[in-house]
């Protein structure tokens, strides 16, 4: 996905306006003028086509990630912090990384959006079977099976074509009588990013430190340390570094 649209300028600021508005607790009528500028964000979005395996919810590092139900798929939350490893680790590529850029100037604003692609683990089924005692031909597994690996045949109990698994588990996850068991190798995060850390700019203000959210990154004495098994490259750290000493570049 590669697309640009626009819209006028005076129009969103009247729906910055109405939604303001609504957060106010006066009822005056807030009058703000928006300024030129440009503004670059990333988003990470799961599609309609989720098969409910759940991988993502399990690798996310920060608990990110709402359950998927047979009834739901699953749903990226506020804490997010786009490291991207739910999109390395969906076997169906249905976890979408989009960058985002908004050019407002005198007349309107434009958006762009532009997926980003992302490479992903190795996933790979070992051993996968379907406890007789408790199918109960439901075929719910069926349902959600993303390459057509399961079967369900009138009257027997559901069978698993090992040939075409891929072993994401989404037949473990919605089975409701939890009679699938799978083994499955699922390989390591696929680091693209690196964090560049500048001593000589940091200034020791620990404000790295205190917002990393897998305690990856100290500042002993008047030095950054950080730990590369637990840094998850998520953007937090380089972001919120007041003078610019901590960067994540692409490798």
């Amino acid at each position: 996905m590669d697309v640009t649209f626009k819209k006028k300028k005076d129009v969103f600021e009247g729906e910055v306006a109405l939604k303001s508005s609504d957060l106010e607790e006066s009822h005056e009528k807030f009058s703000g003028k928006i300024e030129d500028c440009v503004m670059d964000d990333k988003i990470i979005t799961i599609a309609p086509e989720c098969v409910r395996c759940n991988l993502c919810v399990e690798e996310c590092p920060v608990d990110a990630i709402e359950d998927s139900k047979s009834t739901k798929p699953a749903r990226i939350l506020d804490n997010c912090v786009k490291c991207e490893i739910c999109a390395q680790t969906c076997p169906v590529n249905c976890i979408h990384v989009i960058e985002s850029t908004a050019h407002v100037n005198d007349d309107e604003v434009k958006y762009h959006l532009k997926d980003i692609k992302v490479p992903h683990r190795k996933l790979q089924m070992q051993e996968i079977n379907v406890n007789p005692e408790k199918c109960v031909s439901c075929a719910t597994c069926v349902k959600f099976c993303p390459t057509g690996a399961i079967t369900v045949p009138e009257g027997e109990i559901a069978q698993i074509d090992k040939e075409a698994c891929i072993g994401c588990g989404a037949c473990v996850n919605v089975c409701p009588e939890g009679s699938i068991e799978l083994i499955r190798e699922l390989g390591p995060v696929i680091k693209t990013k690196e964090l560049l850390v500048d001593q000589d700019t940091c200034v020791q203000c620990q404000v790295c430190e205190e917002n990393c959210p897998v305690d990856a990154i100290k500042l002993e004495g008047d030095k950054v340390v950080l730990d590369q098994e637990k840094c998850i490259l998520c953007e937090v750290c380089s972001r919120k570094c007041p003078v610019g000493a901590l960067k994540l570049e692409m490798m």
